[in-house]
This record gives C-alpha cells, sequence and structure tokens, in this order.
C-alpha cells in the first residue's frame, strides 16, 4: 500500500491513528461514528493559513460557535446524544459505517479510504454538517443512498461537499443521491460556496434508471447545475476510484480535478463496452487511467500518488480562490522569493532551453507556486503563485519543452486557466518566450487556428489586471496569446534580453532574402550575407527602438522584475473591468 501504511497490524483503539495517518481510520470494524469525528491536520501545518478572502467572517465564526456549543454540551452529559431514541441511535451507527465489511476490506487491499474518512482528512475537526443523512433509510443495503453530502470548514472557510461511498453499491446512483448531488450543489450555488466533490462512484444503477435518469430532476440535472454554477463558485474534484459513464461528466465540468494514480479512472465506456462497440481491445487503466488523463487527455489536473496527497492538493488550490466570483482572492503574509539570479537563468541565444518554472519561483513568494496540468502540454507552465502575499495567476511559456511554441493543447490550457482567473478576481502574469504557434500538416488537421483563437479570444476577454513581460522572444501570434500591447494589459514589460517580431531572424531572413542568397555561389560569400541580414533584422527589432516606439512600457532588469511587478499590479487593482456590450461571445471551439 502507497505510503508504507499498514493495515494488517492489531486492530486499533477508536481514536488511534499509527503514524497521524487518516488511512487507517476505518480499519477496525465497525468504524463508529467516533472514529470519523477528529481527522489528523499536523499534515496541512505547513499549508499555512490565510485570511477569510471577502467570506463573511460571522459564516465561519457561527459555525465554529456552534461546534464549539456542542462540545459544552456534551460535556456537560455525556449521555445526551444516546437518550432521545435508542433505535435511532442505532441505525445512525449503521448509517456512518456505510456498506458491509467485505466492500471496506476490499477498499483496504486497494489503498483506499472510507469515505467518511476522507471527509475528515479533508475538513477541520468537527465542522461537518451532514445533509440527507437518513436517504432510503427504509430500503436495506442503501446507507445515505451512497453519497455523503452536507458542509464544512476548511482552513476556517466554509464549503459544500458530496463523497460517494464506494462501500455502497460501488458508489452507485439511485434517484436520492442524484437528488442529494443536486440539492448541495444548488446550496453551494445559492450561499456562494466553493463546492467539492470527493468521487469514487461505478455510475447509474441500471435497475432505478427511471427514477434516476431521464426527469427533471434525475441525473442530467446535476450537470445543468454545475454549468450554472461554473465560474460563479469554485468547484473542484478529488478523483479516487471511478468515474463511469454519465458519471465522469462531474469532474469533467469541475475546474480543477486531483486523480489517485492507480486507482482513479475516467470514462464513458468500460473496456468490455468498448470491445463490444469498437472491436478495440484496451484496458481501463489504458483507456481512462489517472496517468493517461493527466498526461495524455488533460482531463486531469494533478496525479496524485495517494489519497491523502489528493486532499492536500484541493486544500491547497482553495487557499488561493475566493469563496465565489464577488469576491477577492484571500491574501497571506508577504514573503521572500526562492533565491535564484535571475539573470543567469536566461541563457544568451534564443535557440538554448531553460526551464521557466525555475524562474517562476525565483520571482514570486517563496514555496508558493502550485503549478496545474504540470504533467499535459509542458510547453507551457500555468499556476497560481504569491507576489507580496497576492495571489497572481502565472502564464508561461517552457522553452525546456518542444521549444515553448505553442500547441492545441498548450492553447486549450491556457484558454481555460485564463478563463478561471478572470471568473474568479485573480490578476494575471503573463511570462512570454514564444516562437509563435507550432505550423505543419499535423496541427493544422488538428485544428490549431481554432484552438489558439481560443486562447486569444481568452486573453481578450480577461478583464483582470494583466502584465505581459517578455523575458526573451516574442514572435508571430504568439505574442498576441500572451497578453501582449493589442490586448490591452496592464503593462507590457521587457527585460534586456527581449525581441518582438513577426518571427525569428532565422525565419525572416529565409523568407524574404530565400532567391537573393540562393544566387550566391560561394558559400563562405552566402554565409557572410546572411549574417549582415541578420544582423541588420536584429537591429530593427531591438528592444529600446521598440520602448523608443512606446511599443513597450519599460525595459527592467531581471533583478527589478519582482519589485516593479508588485508596484503596477497594485496600481492595477480598481481597475474598470467593463468589456463588451453583449451576454456572452462565441468561443472558436
Amino acid at each position: 500500500m502507497a505510503g508504507g501504511d499498514s493495515l494488517s497490524g492489531p486492530a486499533n483503539r477508536a481514536g488511534e491513528r499509527p503514524g497521524g495517518r487518516s488511512r487507517t481510520l476505518w480499519v477496525t470494524w465497525p468504524p463508529g461514528p467516533a472514529t470519523f469525528g477528529a481527522a489528523g491536520r499536523a499534515r496541512y501545518a505547513g499549508l499555512g493559513r490565510v485570511t477569510a478572502g471577502g467570506y463573511a467572517p460571522h459564516v465561519a465564526e457561527q459555525q465554529e460557535t456552534g461546534q464549539r456549543e456542542a462540545g459544552q454540551r456534551e460535556a456537560a452529559d455525556p449521555g445526551q446524544r444516546e437518550v432521545a431514541d435508542p433505535g435511532l441511535r442505532r441505525l445512525r451507527e449503521r448509517i456512518e459505517q456505510g456498506g458491509a465489511p467485505r466492500y471496506h476490506e476490499s477498499a483496504a487491499a486497494a489503498g483506499k479510504m472510507f469515505a467518511r474518512a476522507r471527509i475528515a482528512g479533508l475538513v477541520d475537526d468537527g465542522s461537518f454538517t451532514e445533509d440527507g443523512r437518513y436517504a432510503n433509510a427504509l430500503a436495506g443495503g442503501l446507507p445515505a443512498d451512497g453519497v455523503i453530502t452536507g458542509t464544512a470548514l476548511v482552513d476556517g472557510r466554509p464549503v459544500a461537499l458530496m463523497a460517494n461511498d464506494s462501500t455502497v453499491k460501488a458508489g452507485s446512483w439511485g434517484a436520492r443521491t442524484v437528488e442529494k448531488i443536486i440539492r448541495i450543489i444548488e446550496k453551494a450555488y445559492a450561499d456562494g460556496l466553493p463546492m467539492i466533490y470527493l468521487v469514487d462512484s461505478a455510475g447509474a444503477r441500471i435497475t432505478d434508471q427511471v427514477d434516476m435518469f431521464p426527469g427533471r430532476r434525475g441525473a442530467g440535472k446535476i450537470f445543468h447545475t454545475q454549468v450554472r454554477a461554473s465560474g460563479a463558485i469554485p468547484q473542484v474534484c478529488a478523483l479516487f476510484g471511478p468515474s463511469a459513464a454519465g458519471g465522469a461528466y462531474i469532474p469533467a465540468f469541475c475546474d480543477f480535478v486531483a486523480m489517485v494514480d492507480g486507482n482513479a479512472s475516467m470514462y464513458l465506456g468500460s473496456p468490455r463496452m468498448v470491445e463490444m462497440v469498437v472491436r478495440e481491445q484496451t484496458t481501463l487503466e489504458e483507456m481512462g487511467g489517472a496517468r493517461m488523463h493527466c498526461t495524455v487527455s488533460g482531463c486531469g489536473h494533478y496525479l496524485a500518488p495517494t489519497e491523502d496527497d489528493a486532499l492536500t492538493a484541493v486544500r491547497r488550490y482553495l487557499s488561493y480562490l475566493p469563496a465565489n466570483w464577488q469576491q477577492r482572492p484571500p491574501a497571506a503574509a508577504a514573503g521572500p522569493p526562492e533565491p535564484a539570479d535571475l539573470a543567469a537563468l536566461i541563457p544568451d541565444s534564443e535557440r538554448q532551453a531553460f526551464d521557466m518554472r525555475r524562474f517562476v519561483r525565483g520571482l514570486v513568494d517563496e514555496g508558493s507556486f502550485f503549478e496545474i496540468h504540470a504533467l499535459w502540454a509542458r510547453e507551457l507552465t500555468i499556476g497560481f503563485a504569491r507576489l507580496a502575499g497576492q495571489v497572481t495567476g502565472v502564464v508561461a511559456n517552457n522553452p525546456m519543452f518542444k521549444g515553448g511554441v505553442l500547441f492545441v493543447d498548450s492553447a486549450d490550457k491556457a484558454a481555460r486557466f485564463i478563463q478561471l482567473c478572470d471568473a474568479f478576481n485573480v490578476p494575471l502574469l503573463f511570462l512570454a518566450d514564444v516562437p509563435g504557434f507550432m505550423v505543419g500538416t499535423s496541427v493544422e488537421k488538428q485544428g490549431i487556428i481554432r484552438h489558439g483563437a481560443k486562447m486569444i479570444s481568452a486573453v481578450a476577454e480577461a478583464t483582470v489586471p494583466k502584465i505581459c513581460v517578455v523575458v526573451r522572444k516574442a514572435y508571430g501570434a504568439g505574442l498576441y496569446a500572451m497578453a501582449g500591447p493589442g490586448f490591452e494589459p496592464d503593462a507590457t514589460i521587457a527585460l534586456p534580453t527581449a525581441k518582438i517580431a513577426v518571427m525569428g531572424a532565422d525565419a525572416a531572413v529565409n523568407a524574404v532574402y530565400y532567391n537573393k542568397l540562393a544566387a550566391v555561389a560561394d558559400p563562405a560569400d552566402r554565409e557572410h550575407e546572411t549574417q549582415r541580414l541578420r544582423a541588420e533584422y536584429e537591429a530593427d527589432i531591438d528592444v529600446l527602438r521598440l520602448a523608443s516606439e512606446l511599443v513597450i512600457d519599460d525595459v527592467v532588469p531581471p533583478g527589478e522584475l519582482r519589485a516593479e511587478l508588485i508596484r503596477r499590479f497594485a496600481a492595477a487593482a480598481g481597475k474598470d473591468r467593463s468589456f463588451s456590450r453583449r451576454r456572452h461571445g462565441v468561443t472558436p471551439v
């Protein structure tokens, strides 16, 4: 089992967790309510706490007050929870135990936590308030109808959540399961709370399809509600097991999806169905596994080695975002950047690769860079960071991979992240070192033009403060895609190494002077003339000339860039964010 957790040792007494690992919470049977009442918070201590970020403080205070008063009542009368109705108490305990022991045991063998243990490992101790606990209580073997929903605090901030219970009919959906999921998303949207999905579900119960699939409050309503909430509240998914068939669209409509390597999967049809329909033999891991979705399809944003790591990723992701679109991102204490010589990181030759992620870490507050989609379309680096404690979205070309050229996937990756930041009031920092968009038959067949247009549209529509920094080069439409001067950035800054042009010198000389150079018979003379024309072209696009023509706003040495950005973002914080008279644009899909 990942992380060295042992599930074969002696049974734990209630409340004891060897090594502080929440994964051992449910090994002892029956896993009574007390077992899930306290989750180890020590492993999250390194994340720090952030300010409420626009949340109404009284909401968190009311929840904390309710928890404190409940604890005081129980301390005064330890038996108070048991005097009301012994039958009800036993029913509640059975519900909280989930499915039969054999299903817990098989989950343990696969290295999976019980759904209530996942909740305990995610939320603040004692903060979870459950809704719909007694759904389908009169039916045998369907505790909570296979899904746990409610509200809680995460780092002192209110959230709504749902968690599939894979020990109850493999976490499949019945009519009440669907209704509970719809209700909690509606509550999150109405109250302006982030919505967290802890997914581990085999999909719809075919035996219940008439009740849960086609109607006005059927499964389709889940996705309709998710789409309505998109951009209004953060929607975050941690995927621990399957998300099958129509259920795969729950993570698809989320802003961020952490997938547990080896266990998580998303797919529309099982391998058996695929073989039956298209005569293709495949495996679940190959077709819909976590690693495939985080490296090839882009459906997964973060590949988590363990369930604990997935929960940590969810907590950290939410720490950068406000509760909803009407609030500002949460601030944190300002900190210095990671020690780095930014000038030394940039090679003299524009053809030489370097890792832009190191440049980012040397620019932002130390330890604050949270990369998203790190394993997919790596020629573009995106993620959240903090500059002097303020949340900033980073979009950076990375020459370490494919020379930083923009492809179909990297254009999609950028467009979605830019829209996310704009939706939740996160300023955008573009770090350009881009030769342009990829050319050739293959990418044209893939639709590079419409995908590039999607990214450029997102840049144009983003009304949050945005600053373009040309680190080394910005050629062709790559300049537009990285928020160049024509896209109304709050500033266009160049480092002394910067070049802005329709294309690079070599390509330009070849395009303009090919016939002239071909007519030079002597190879040495041809090379000499090529270098002369190249130098002439380089002088024409010199960074100081661009500054003198007001193409760029300032030329800043790398060592002064961080302070410059902090000042400029602070000045742009109150900008007018109106854009266009319309309902919405027509995205070039």
